[in-house]
């Protein structure tokens, strides 16, 4: 059954290697969220938290894992609920596809090498020695600068900026506004100005890299910035100079890695985490969001905080700093007896070091 009429319950459980539960011949029009889900339409329930929300759901049909119970309609079954969820939102929304071709108001040099298969959008700009290879699809707007290359089947979304010599991989996107490969921000003062440090390395972005709106990655001075295979990266990213990223990390928004610093393999950076220059963090550490990592990270860690630590630490400061309002009348009811004791055996009160003064416990 095609698209446009949707598919029956029996037509969705084959395409994702789910047990149904129901009727196959039920017809399902549309994936909803639980809270929105009308008869037609199925949603799912990945997340045990929202067992109650699913209780209550009107949805034709619920996509579930194994455990899931009292769905108050069909179920697909699956030991993997969230991937057959990117398998069936895939199946409903397909890709639309590309017409190859470079569009009459493009501007591509004579001497770039673009594919038959590829696509090159409305005042898009592809300069000399530039190559788009198989299946790449160039949206309307998209800078491609001299020497660039852009592998089989990326795609640069709108206003795309890929600087000179970049490289990018196979499958990669880029979202729209992204700049990949502009100047790192290098300076040296020479006592009456900065001087910029010439930026003449390059950028590499591996296969089935995902880079966010607005978010830039640097050239390096010398040598690469490196994002490796599988790694995601999302909105409003800075990466700097000769930052090289290990495979399927996982960086959030506003981020921002320093110069010369070095992500290991399966890293998650949390939003708004700050790495200073120069740094390691080791392979499948996890930083929580607005943390500031200020020393190498050993593999695995789990840090927070400003300056990063252990989590379990910053949790523990979390539980004093709550208490600290209390810790101070407690300590300011203390003082004041203490100076009643002090009043009552005739001790005189020491006098504060010079340059400091009482302040009442204030």
């Amino acid at each position: 059954m095609g698209k446009a009429a949707g598919f029956t319950l029996g037509e969705l459980a084959a395409a994702l290697h789910a047990t149904l539960e129901g009727d196959p011949a039920r017809v399902i029009t549309a994936v909803a969220p639980l809270d929105t889900a009308g008869p037609d339409q199925i949603s799912f329930l990945i997340d045990a938290r929202y067992a109650a929300a699913a209780k209550r759901s009107r949805a034709g049909a619920f996509l579930a894992g194994a455990d899931a119970s009292g769905l108050p309609g069909p179920v697909l079954r699956t030991e993997a609920p969230q991937q057959a969820l990117i398998d069936l939102l895939t199946l409903f929304h397909p890709e639309a596809p590309a017409t190859p071709g470079i569009a009459p108001s493009a501007v591509v040099a004579p001497d770039a090498r673009v594919d038959p298969t590829a696509t090159v959008g409305p005042f898009a700009v592809v300069e000399a020695g530039a190559v788009l290879r198989a299946g790449v699809r160039i949206h309307a707007f998209v800078f491609v600068g001299r020497g660039a290359e852009v592998g089989e089947g990326s795609v640069l979304h709108p206003r795309v900026v890929l600087c000179a010599g970049a490289i990018l991989g196979r499958r990669v996107v880029v979202h729209p506004g992204a700049v990949v490969g502009a100047d790192g921000f290098g300076y040296a003062f020479d006592g009456r100005a900065h001087r910029k440090i010439p930026q003449v390395g390059g950028v590499l972005i591996e296969d089935d890299v995902e880079i966010g709106a607005n978010t830039t990655i640097d050239r390096a001075m010398l040598g690469q910035t490196i994002v490796r295979r599988g790694t995601k990266i999302d909105n409003l990213v800075q990466i700097a100079h000769n930052v090289e990223i290990g495979e399927h990390s996982i960086i959030v928004a506003q981020v921002g890695i320093s110069g010369s610093s070095r992500i290991g393999r399966g890293v998650v950076l949390a939003g708004q985490v700050g790495v200073a220059d120069h740094m390691t963090v080791g392979d499948g550490a996890v930083i929580l969001a607005q943390s500031g990592i200020a020393r190498d990270v050993a593999p695995g860690e789990k840090l927070f905080g400003t300056p990063a630590r252990p989590f379990l630490q910053s949790k523990r400061i979390w539980v004093v700093e709550e208490q600290l309002p209390e810790i101070a009348r407690r300590l300011r009811a203390a003082e004041r007896r203490l100076q009643r004791l002090e009043g009552q055996l005739g001790i005189a009160a020491p006098e504060p070091p010079k340059g400091e003064t009482d302040d009442g416990g204030r």
